[in-house]
């Protein structure tokens, strides 16, 4: 008689792992962030809710897992460098505001942002797990044009990814005007005009 294989506990939990982060970016996209609940999710997902408490405490957490799983748990290779500086942030800006745009993702990502303000755990998380490394992925493609010489030795790279990158997030989360690639384009030739060496 051919030996009966167990059930392989590690698989069935990555299974039901994903199965519930799908179903929770689901939901969000169908009914909106506020009427989600751990039930629905847990139903959606064929799992049960205590399967959903083990992993995750808060359906905010959930979320961000949720999205990390897009993201690939904020792994990411290097920016472009081409060794056109502009050319390359208008690259990486491009995607950003495809993705900011996107109507599958627009609720999750809001929803995301709402729960990090208002949660500190969850914000320390997503400091940790999703914003820390992308800020070195940024700061590492300054560093490099900073070392070509097409950025001033004296300038804060710090400063500099927030003043390329924190206004499409502020203009995409407070909806004062459309979020476009002209816009995204505008604002890496603004700062680069200040960040660039004096002749």
């Amino acid at each position: 008689m051919p030996t009966k294989v167990a059930p392989d506990p590690a698989r069935r939990s990555d299974a039901s792992r994903r199965a519930i982060l799908t179903a929770a970016l689901t939901l969000v996209s169908e009914i909106g962030y506020p009427n989600v609940t751990m039930v629905a999710i847990a139903k959606a997902a064929g799992v049960g809710k205590q399967t959903i408490y083990r992993w995750w405490p808060t359906k905010g957490a959930l979320l961000f897992d949720a999205f990390l799983s897009l993201a690939g748990d904020g792994e990411a290779a290097s920016l472009p460098n081409t060794g056109d500086l502009a050319t390359d942030l208008k690259s990486v800006l491009d995607a950003t505001v495809d993705e900011l745009n996107d109507p599958a993702l627009d609720q999750a990502m809001r929803a995301m942002h709402t729960e990090v303000v208002h949660d500190q755990t969850l914000a320390a998380d997503y400091a940790t797990r999703l914003d820390a490394p992308m800020r070195a992925l940024k700061r590492a493609r300054l560093e490099a044009a900073q070392a070509a010489g097409h950025i001033a030795d004296d300038v804060d790279l710090d400063v500099a990814v927030d003043l390329i990158w924190a206004p499409i997030l502020t203009r995409w989360l407070h909806r004062t005007e459309p979020l476009t690639s002209a816009y995204a384009h505008k604002v890496v030739d603004t700062a680069l005009r200040g960040l660039t060496p004096r002749t």
